[in-house]
């Protein structure tokens, strides 16, 4: 654990909806500046997100809480207040950096909670915003552009009866300098040149709405890939058969969506996700000018995922397969973490809570745990068991998903379960729940999903001992 005495500054940069692939340096997806980042420190490849939708999974990486715990089981805008409501007075790793004495900024989009009171935890300037503001349209009329950028080809709506069409992918042939993230970036930097003049720690958090969707990206990047070139991912042709009917009426959705269209998303996508990463490059090019790198923990990870083409699949939600729960998470610290590990021991996102607000001694405690002595070398993995949850986003999905070892178990309350072999299957395409052979294995993975929940007070699933609910191969008494 770090002292008191070393307080090293901190970076944390969270884009929006990045698949884990998208940093892997022998995949398709051209980010060279997380990928030097990567060297420069480690990059963890089994991290996951305690949940697959924006505000429980924020609210998580910010407190080190599973989302039954801190209240915020679904994103803030969709559901009215008692459904989603972040617990009040719980600590996040920015209250520890400002007690301590860090001149802590926040700049992006927040989705964390409802109120946006960003003093309450700890941040001392922000450009915090739930949707773009005033401020950044103003920027963009400044640079004589209307306020939503124009598209050009390829774009593609998706329309069905009833609902509003739906924009999934665009091209825009305006400069890099009219995006959203070159906006935040850029109040993030002007933090950074008055903090970095003081006598004093800084923390800045930098979150960018990138590569959600629609996915619209500037023609500099989505010209940088080509869509024919881009493989579809092998599940493409999965037909679901023996998984949740819900994820086959999600599979409709985009029954229209022919193959070429998937990598015309696919390229805006990974378009989106290098531009991203020059974002990050100007960060890391000010800190590194500045002297400071050295002793600067940088932190790049995610909210969530994006099925991107994953089971015929697109964005995110209720399907629990890898591509949205296994997230980015690069850390680098020069000065105490040694260069160039692939880390593959199961992590997760919300640990880095716990990790940075040990660098000031007092942690957060709850689910999360202390990533640094790992990283430093000094400790073997502290995880044995990867877990998420999802309480559905608007209509209610009970969820709750368990990784240990190759295994991965995924309780379904609405219909059967999952059971995968990641090392043998790593595309999720036989679900191994009814095989006989696996019965073992999968009362176990269930034994371990009680577990957790009874740890950490998940009373709602622990407390199921009526007969409407007795359907799980062993029960919460084990």
């Amino acid at each position: 654990m770090a002292t008191p005495q070393q307080r090293p500054n901190v970076l944390v940069v969270m884009s929006d909806q990045q698949q884990a692939g998208t940093v892997d340096p022998t995949g398709p997806c051209r980010t060279p500046h997380l990928t030097e980042l990567a060297e420069r420190g480690a990059r963890l490849t089994r991290c996951y997100t305690p949940s697959p939708i924006c505000s429980p999974a924020r609210a998580s990486f910010m407190t080190g809480l599973l989302p039954h715990q801190h209240g915020m089981v679904d994103v803030y805008h969709a559901v009215p207040t008692f459904r989603a409501d972040l617990v009040d007075g719980l600590p996040m790793w920015s209250n520890r950096l400002a007690d301590a004495g860090y001149r802590v900024g926040y700049f992006g989009k927040w989705h964390v909670e409802r109120s946006g009171e960003m003093e309450r935890f700890g941040f001392t300037e922000d450009g915090a915003y739930f949707e773009p503001e005033a401020e950044y349209y103003a920027y963009r009329r400044s640079l004589g552009l209307a306020d939503k950028p124009v598209l050009s080809e390829p774009t593609r709506t998706v329309a069905q009866p009833g609902y509003r069409d739906l924009l999934l992918y665009g091209v825009t042939e305006e400069p890099v300098e009219s995006t959203l993230e070159h906006f935040t970036v850029s109040r993030a930097l002007s933090f950074l040149e008055s903090a970095m003049e003081k006598d004093e720690p800084w923390a800045v958090m930098v979150s960018t709405k990138a590569p959600h969707e629609p996915y619209v990206a500037p023609s500099a990047y989505v010209d940088r890939y080509d869509p024919a070139s881009l493989p579809l991912p092998d599940s493409f042709e999965d037909d679901l058969a023996d998984r949740p009917a819900i994820y086959r009426r999600q599979q409709s959705v985009w029954a229209d969506v022919s193959p070429d269209e998937f990598r015309n998303a696919m390229a805006c996508y990974y378009a989106l996700c290098s531009m991203v990463d020059d974002q990050v490059g100007r960060l890391l090019e000010r800190i590194e000018a500045a002297g400071q790198l050295e002793d600067t923990i940088v932190v790049y990870t995610t909210d969530h995922g994006d099925l991107m083409g994953a089971h015929r699949l697109l964005l995110k939600g209720v399907p629990g397969f890898e591509e949205v729960y296994r997230v980015p998470m690069i850390v680098s610290w020069p000065a105490m973490i040694p260069p160039g590990q692939v880390i593959d021991d199961l992590t997760q996102s919300h640990d880095i809570a716990e990790t940075i607000a040990q660098l000031t001694g007092h942690g957060l405690g709850g689910h999360a745990v202390d990533l640094l002595p790992q990283l430093m070398g000094e400790s073997g993995p502290p995880r044995q068991t990867a877990f998420a949850e999802f309480h559905g986003q608007r209509f209610s999905y009970t969820q709750r998903i368990v990784w240990e070892g190759r295994y991965k178990y995924v309780f379904n309350a609405f219909d059967f379960d999952e059971l995968y072999d990641l090392e043998a299957d790593p595309g999720e395409r036989v679900n191994l729940v009814r095989d006989p052979d696996h019965a073992d294995m999968l009362r176990a993975m269930v034994a371990r999903m009680w577990q957790i929940a009874e740890e950490t007070g998940d009373y709602t699933v622990t407390g199921a001992q009526d007969g409407t609910y007795r359907y799980l191969p062993v029960g919460p008494l084990g």
